[in-house]
């Protein structure tokens, strides 16, 4: 289910984000990219609608995933129902 980022609280909103970033990895290059960086980064992208936040009824969790995984995830459930 899509959960739309402008009904959360920001604060809610800033923690799950910092979360997502803290735990993600992501390689950024040779120079190094703080946190309050990749936060923003992501805020915008959820912003653009590249990136969604979805909560998992099975996981009960909220995640971030990019819009094209989402459309997978999607597909995946449609293919699963045959």
């Amino acid at each position: 289910m899509l959960i739309p980022y402008q009904q959360l609280d920001a604060q809610t909103l800033d923690n799950l984000i910092e979360h997502y970033v803290l735990r993600e990895g992501t390689d950024y290059g040779d120079s190094e990219v703080s946190t309050v960086a990749k936060v923003e980064q992501v805020k915008a992208q959820l912003k653009s609608g590249e990136a969604l936040l979805v909560y998992s009824e099975l996981h009960e969790s909220v995640n971030i995933v990019s819009k094209a995984q989402f459309q997978a995830m999607q597909a995946e459930d449609d293919y699963s129902a045959y």
